[in-house]
């Protein structure tokens, strides 16, 4: 610990904000009225004592004075480098002020107490490591700035006291910490402190330079960056004068740009803000190329680009009858759209309330009918633009609305791309395979199409990219699907719908002669005049050959003939031209894969036995036929009960069961033995179990079936039905009448039962199919039997086959 010695009257220099400590050497400014008067004091009080004016240096910090001063003398008194009067004041040691006195001069005396600041010797080990330390610190901040003959002073300091002082010369310590060193009076807690200062100056030096070097990197790095850019302008300047092109910057461009469009006003003004924005940034700034690009997307959107519609009503008409054959509904659909646009273009009639006149139309059909080349038939008779959006497997709602604009490789959706490849803004857009969309995480896409396909809404239209109003509601939407249930219902309400139930046989005949032959001709490199295909061959292979509601099976045919008939003349084996009968089709494509049931013998045809009836039945892929099957098991081995097999869905099991129910309660009247019902297991199974089947169309024919079983009577090969029936025996109406006619006609059937309610349906199958068709449209179950049951043997009924 320091001791302290004899009390001493000193003189008082105070130093505002400012400290000085043993063993400094500092000039003071004698015009200051404090410093002049301690001086002048301590100089008269040294004329009776020898040695050098003595005065006592005190901090002052915001008018206070520190508890402990230094013992200063005036080492000299003269000029200043200024030319001011100035005193040269050297610091002796630590004084620890006591009472105010009395003394000459104007200056205020008070006494004080020399603290006695001497270490042992030999040092403390833990002193001597400070003093190595505090050295190591002092000489690296030293030598940062370049101040080696300091170093060599600082190294030759064995004192610790005297080495803890010299830290008061450091420009970085404030006056708050050079009091603290000042009024530790303790040597070896001082240099403590003195090196814990240094040591964190030090280390936020280290990071301030690192935090300069990555700051002067970085303004290097744009500094050479700016300067490419400038050489990279100049470059282009001398090429654009070369060329002869005018000089502009690239915002003046696009602003230029914008201003020259011929944009809706609330899409110009959203540009123009965005091309303040492009001038606002920097080259390195990523906004930059984010506006860019939208203004590039703007600019290229056909905003006030419309095609004239063809009003030629006739001409239209003519359009879609030589490109596609039948499809009478999606063709007077068009039409009535053409003939109302004309008469409101006749009279005047333009937008109402912001709305034009599109149209929305769902096209439902099994695959092969010409949907999606419908569309662009549609587009060239009204004279419209064409775009196909493909819809199938689309699974995020982005695809419909477009990204927001701050994600990376940003899109708008595939609507505002149809319009922009389109070119126009009244384009006929097919939306293809809605009923394919999916949905997950990223959203659900069919829920985006909702607005799009509202006649009621699609004229404000936002894409989340765009985040501009768009007018969809002079489009004409054509959305394609395969199977209507898995269209949203939402969805489905906003379409009108137009059903494609499939081709008939003549109508396939006529698409192969017109359509498909001349494409397939022309693709396998044969010449008009070359091959010839007999109507008699081209029915063969749309009624054996394939069986289908469309015709995409049909052309496949068509083409692997006449890749034959090629690959047969370059042989040598054929010479052209060359006609293809109907008796050619085995030896060239080989043997026939769909035989009518009405062409076999009667002992291979599937009804040749009791219990075998067929029906009627819609799929995905169209109308189908479908037969049912029911034996009964042998009472002594099989257990009572039904069984139903060939993966059938829920409602059709209830089918099963009711027609079961409905023999065992009206057996006795039909004349049936229903007795085998009750202690005979029951067994009905649907061929091609590999298909689920489901429904209550088929209620009539397993209630067919098994009243042939029973009464041993066959149900007739030429009989085809549908129909769901009731516990009471009544015959309810069902759906997809018209296909599953043509599904009938297809198969050779010739008679087909189907429920009275179902009657007004025929309207919609074509005449040519009905009039080979004998249709019979009845209430009850009891007429079907008596339609579809040959006549009975006798002991027909007693006769009844077993399951093996």
């Amino acid at each position: 610990m320091a001791a302290e010695s004899t009390p001493l009257a000193l003189p008082v220099l105070p130093l505002d904000d400012e400290v000085v400590l043993p063993g400094m050497v500092v000039p003071l400014d004698l015009s200051d009225s404090e410093v002049r008067a301690a001086v002048e004091a301590a100089q008269a009080a040294a004329r009776d004592e020898p040695g050098k004016p003595k005065v006592l240096l005190v901090p002052r910090v915001d008018g206070t004075y520190a508890g402990i001063g230094v013992l200063g003398t005036v080492e000299q008194v003269g000029r200043l480098a200024d030319g001011d009067p100035g005193a040269l004041i050297r610091g002796r040691g630590r004084v620890r002020i006591g009472a105010g006195t009395t003394g000459p001069g104007a200056a205020l005396w008070v006494e004080g107490t020399r603290i006695d600041e001497s270490v042992p010797d030999p040092l403390p080990g833990h002193a001597a490591e400070l003093v190595k330390e505090y050295k190591a610190l002092a000489t690296a901040w030293l030598r940062k700035r370049g101040a080696w003959q300091v170093v060599d002073r600082v190294q030759a300091i064995d004192d610790v006291s005297a080495l803890a002082d010299n830290s008061g010369y450091s420009p970085f310590l404030t006056t708050e910490q050079k009091v603290a060193l000042l009024e530790t009076t303790d040597p070896v807690a001082r240099l403590k402190l003195a090196t814990q200062q240094l040591r964190d100056h030090l280390a936020e030096q280290d990071v301030a330079e690192t935090i300069a070097k990555d700051v002067q990197e970085g303004v290097d790095k744009q500094q050479r960056e700016f300067l490419l850019r400038r050489q990279l302008e100049a470059v282009r300047k001398e090429l654009r004068e070369l060329n002869g092109e005018q000089d502009g910057n690239e915002s003046d461009d696009y602003r230029a740009r914008v201003e020259a469009a011929d944009l809706p006003g609330k899409v110009r003004e959203a540009a123009l803000k965005e091309v303040d924005k492009l001038e606002r940034s920097s080259d390195q700034s990523p906004e930059g190329s984010w506006i860019r690009t939208w203004l590039d997307t703007v600019l290229e959107m056909p905003w006030n680009e419309r095609t004239e519609d063809s009003y030629d009503i006739q001409g239209a008409q003519s359009v879609l009858d030589a490109e596609h054959a039948g499809l009478q509904d999606v063709k007077e659909r068009i039409t009535e759209y053409l003939a109302v646009r004309k008469r409101r273009s006749d009279r005047g009639l333009g937008v109402v309330g912001g709305r034009r006149g599109g149209a929305v139309l769902a096209l439902v059909g099994p695959p092969g009918v010409g949907k999606t080349s419908l569309g662009e038939s549609v587009a060239h008779a009204m004279g419209r633009k064409f775009v196909r959006v493909a819809l199938g497997g689309v699974r995020d709602e982005a695809e419909i609305r477009g990204h927001r604009r701050t994600y990376v490789g940003a899109l708008p959706g595939r609507i505002v791309r149809a319009i922009k490849e389109a070119g126009s803004m009244n384009p006929v857009v097919l939306l293809d395979e809605i009923d394919k969309v999916g949905s997950d995480f990223r959203g659900d896409p069919a829920a985006a199409l909702l607005e799009v396909l509202d006649p009621a809404q699609n004229h404000t239209f936002r894409d989340h990219y765009l985040e501009v109003e768009l007018d969809l509601s002079d489009v004409v939407f054509l959305a394609t699907a395969n199977v209507l249930e898995a269209i949203p219902e939402a969805l489905l309400d906003r379409m009108e719908l137009v059903r494609l139930d499939g081709y008939t046989e003549d109508e396939k005949i006529v698409i192969a002669r017109d359509h498909l032959l001349p494409r397939q001709l022309e693709r396998a490199g044969l010449q008009p005049d070359e091959v010839t295909i007999e109507e008699g061959a081209l029915r063969k292979l749309a009624g054996e050959y394939t069986r289908e509601a469309g015709v995409r099976t049909l052309e496949r045919s068509v083409a692997r003939l006449l890749r034959k008939v090629a690959a047969q003349h370059e042989l040598g084996e054929r010479e052209l031209p060359f006609t293809v009968a109907e008796d050619d089709l085995r030896g060239l494509i080989g043997r026939p894969h769909h035989v009518p049931e009405s062409a076999q013998e009667p002992a291979e045809r599937r009804t040749a036995v009791p219990g075998v009836a067929t029906g009627l039945a819609v799929t995905g892929a169209g109308g189908d036929v479908l037969y049912v099957e029911a034996s009964l098991a042998d009472p002594e081995t099989g257990a009572a009960g039904l069984t139903l097999t060939g993966q059938l869905g829920d409602v059709m099991k209830e089918s099963a069961q009711i027609a079961l129910s409905f023999l065992r309660s009206h057996g006795a009247e039909l004349e049936l033995p229903v007795g085998d019902l009750k202690d005979r297991g029951v067994h009905i199974h649907f061929p091609a179990g590999a298909v689920p089947k489901d429904g209550p169309s088929a209620g009539i024919t397993m209630t067919t079936a098994l009243a042939s079983l029973l009464s041993g009577r066959l149900v007739r090969t030429d009989v085809a039905m549908t129909g769901e029936v009731s516990l009471t025996g009544r015959v309810l109406p069902i759906g997809g009448v018209k296909q599953k006619l043509l599904a009938a006609h297809r198969a050779g059937v010739t008679t087909v039962i189907i429920p009275r309610r179902n009657e007004p349906d025929l309207d919609d199958v074509p005449a040519e199919v009905l009039e080979k068709l004998d249709v019979h449209a009845v209430t009850d179950v009891r007429q079907v039997l008596e339609l579809a049951l040959s006549p009975a043997t006798n002991g027909a009924a007693s006769e009844v086959p077993v399951a093996a």
